[in-house]
């Protein structure tokens, strides 16, 4: 797996606890809580949020997406899905959800960044941005965050300021494949909204570094470069620092 610099890869994203506004830190916490609460559903029945969408889905193949055609919100315009790499591609990771807005529900006046596409498509709702990616373990629970360079999810470039436009619009508001995996995706964004934010001004600078490194590459192309900040991550700290943040 290609990454950014180390410095990119490892540096601290830990938020300024004291200087986040009420209001996020009590809808982070709200979110934290909606998390739990999935996992204790989930629980109950020996089940977790990846299960919930390879259930009835055959075999579990490396690369394919799950379940089959993505899961997407016509309101809201949120995509997301679940796949794996090679085995031992990504350390102990099972696999991966990627997270998707597209244009209709963005903030207006956001547009595609002024840079190169490739087969940029045409459709009025089809220039999607994928915002984050989160890494599972074995057992079925988050273990990181993740950014990725354009070519690895095809998706439309935007600035990591208007992808942080996007993150509250973020919402699957159905039923299918699974409401607990549903609700539980859109609570980890606003669960670790701060992070995530932080993350993809990490992407930005990553990807502008290799770019004066290698001037005669396509960086958003280069598949050299695929993975631009990432983050390990606990639920469970994330939920506690919230929780103290409020009450301090």
């Amino acid at each position: 797996m290609a990454t950014a610099t180390e410095t990119m890869r490892d540096q601290e994203f830990e938020p300024d606890w004291s200087a986040l506004p009420r209001p996020r830190l009590e809808r982070m916490a709200t979110a934290g809580n909606e998390v739990l609460e999935c996992y204790r559903v989930l629980r109950k029945t020996g089940d977790n949020v990846v299960g919930e969408l390879l259930r009835d889905q055959g075999t579990f193949y490396e690369w394919q997406h799950y379940p089959k055609g993505d899961i997407f919100d016509a309101e809201t315009n949120a995509q997301y899905y679940y796949h794996a790499h090679p085995a031992g591609t990504r350390g102990d990771e099972h696999g991966h959800f990627h997270t998707f807005l597209r244009p209709k529900s963005m903030p207006s006046g956001i547009v595609p960044a002024d840079v190169p596409h490739e087969n940029k498509p045409t459709g009025e709702n089809d220039a999607l941005s994928h915002l984050v990616a989160i890494s599972m373990s074995a057992p079925g629970y988050p273990n990181r965050l993740f950014t990725t360079n354009r070519w690895v999810t095809g998706e439309v470039w935007y600035v990591a300021k208007d992808v942080c436009a996007m993150l509250d619009c973020f919402a699957i508001d159905h039923a299918r494949p699974s409401w607990p995996a549903n609700r539980w995706i859109g609570a980890m964004i606003q669960v670790f909204h701060p992070q995530i934010e932080a993350l993809l001004r990490a992407r930005d600078v990553a990807v502008a570094d290799w770019e004066k490194r290698f001037p005669d590459r396509d960086v958003y192309e280069d598949r050299q470069l695929e993975v631009t900040s990432e983050l390990a991550i606990s639920v469970e700290d994330q939920v506690r620092k919230i929780r103290a943040a409020l009450n301090g």
